[in-house]
């Protein structure tokens, strides 16, 4: 929302008549190439209005008269409501809320983890994996496993997060964030401006106590966005439950059971050739940043291909 929006929001919360006020200026201008002139007017606003909207900028000096500052926002504004109010943006949370299953899987992701501290899970897991991956080890060279896996979980990803994540529910809570972080700033700028014009005691109070709610509203909001992380870190405690067991199969393929003489190395860009379990970006090894260099690839070319886009949005 543009400046000028926000300041007849501003002004139409303060005084619920002007936007009678507003529409007499907007019609006038309609009839008289854009500029509007106070005896234009008179019966229809009072001087004080006629004053506050050239005191915020919304009115300024034409040719012949006064001009509408920024046409489009005014409009916008004033056929609008004024911007988005918190109680508007309605999000079920219970289907925010996960399911048994997804719960299970959260668990099952904790539960692998721990093989990367100890290697009798490590080994456990790693052999297992390798009755499924160990043909294609056999076929390959080691950087296109590598490769080859990276597809396989950028493919999974991207259908993972297209089918368990909902972009238009997590927008609506981003909506709401903005809509509540609009409302205190738009609070906070009425009383800097009611001190500095030096309103009454009791105004500066009222709005002091406006704030104080606002306030708390905020609060309650964060407590309840509390559904937008569970949204987001849903389809990736499932990703996590497949990734976890190749990544641990690569980890006790290269640490436990090494890879043959003659791929011991890569070459790789700007490096050059080093050992795969060679420290490449600080503690992070060279198989850990060729996999995931091949799996952020193959996933932005995945959601191009499948024009699948997980861009928040709202209803």
């Amino acid at each position: 929302m543009t400046r000028t929006a926000e300041k007849i929001n501003a002004l139409v919360r303060e005084d619920s008549s002007m936007t009678d006020a507003l529409e007499a200026i907007r019609e006038e201008a309609d009839r008289n190439g854009g500029e509007v002139q106070w005896g234009d007017v008179n019966d229809d606003l009072t001087s004080g209005q006629w004053g506050r909207l050239i005191e915020k900028g919304v009115l300024v000096d034409g040719d012949d008269g006064f001009e509408i500052a920024d046409r489009e926002a005014y409009d916008e504004a004033l056929d609008s409501d004024g911007s988005t109010d918190v109680s508007d943006v309605d999000i079920d949370e219970e289907e925010a809320s996960w399911s048994q299953w997804d719960k299970m899987a959260g668990a099952g992701s904790v539960l692998l983890m721990i093989g990367y501290w100890f290697d009798s899970v490590r080994d456990t897991v790693g052999s297992t994996i390798n009755f499924a991956l160990g043909p294609l080890d056999a076929a390959l060279p080691f950087y296109a496993v590598i490769l080859s896996v990276a597809l396989l979980t950028g493919l999974y990803s991207t259908l993972l997060q297209a089918n368990l994540m909902n972009p238009e529910r997590i927008g609506k809570y981003q909506e709401r964030m903005k809509a509540m972080q609009d409302k205190q700033q738009d609070v906070r700028d009425r009383k800097n401006e009611a001190e500095e014009r030096g309103a009454s005691e009791a105004e500066i109070e009222r709005l002091e106590n406006e704030m104080e709610k606002v306030r708390e509203e905020q609060m309650e909001a964060m407590a309840d966005n509390i559904g937008m992380f569970k949204e987001q870190f849903r389809p990736m405690v499932w990703i996590m439950l497949l990734t976890i067991p190749l990544f641990l199969w690569m980890y006790w393929k290269i640490q436990s059971v090494g890879v043959a003489d003659a791929e011991a190395t890569v070459i790789m860009p700007i490096v050059g050739e080093t050992g795969w379990s060679d420290g490449l970006l600080g503690p992070m090894q060279a198989w850990i940043v060729w996999y995931f260099l091949c799996s952020m690839g193959f996933t932005q070319l995945l959601r191009k291909s499948l024009n699948i886009d997980m861009t928040p949005t709202s209803a």
